[in-house]
């Protein structure tokens, strides 16, 4: 097996959308055709901040990263954020998981950054495995408001 690590395509769209999919279900979110064609324009965008990997093995697209660069102030730098990392459920335990996160962190040292981030459920302990293992874990706790929702409900 040899995984190749690379940006994403225009090519990609079918492959892409069919893990982007997956990865959705997994995390119990409904997927538009709307919202993935929005951040499909994103990551294949020149300029837009949202950018991507792709994992291929044997021409066949097995695993995705979105990433975005963020300020951070009391550091006096920037960051990489990882949005999104999945890997298709028969590929995993071979170290693509891995990979993404490597190609992604190689790509901010290239780019002079502080630090890679990310978040996961609480539950996903299968990927806490991979992430404790490749990261440290911080104690940093994560909030947030949903807008939409308050909207919805004023």
């Amino acid at each position: 097996m040899s995984i190749e690590i690379r940006p994403v395509a225009d090519g990609d769209f079918f492959a892409w959308l069919d893990l982007y999919e997956k990865y959705a279900a997994f995390y119990e979110t409904t997927l538009t055709d709307q919202k993935a064609l929005l951040l499909w324009s994103w990551l294949t965008a020149p300029d837009h901040e949202e950018d991507g990997l792709v994992a291929v093995d044997d021409g066949r697209i097995v695993g995705l990263a979105h990433m975005r660069e963020f300020a951070r102030p009391l550091e006096g730098d920037r960051g990489l954020f990882l949005d999104d990392l999945f890997v298709s459920e028969d590929q995993r335990g071979k170290g693509i998981g891995r990979s993404l996160i490597a190609a992604t962190r190689d790509r901010a040292q290239e780019r002079g950054l502080g630090v890679v981030q990310w978040i996961t459920a609480r539950d996903n302990t299968e990927a806490q495995q991979v992430y404790d293992s490749v990261a440290t874990r911080t104690s940093w706790v994560t909030y947030e408001i949903d807008l939409l929702e308050n909207q919805a409900s004023a």
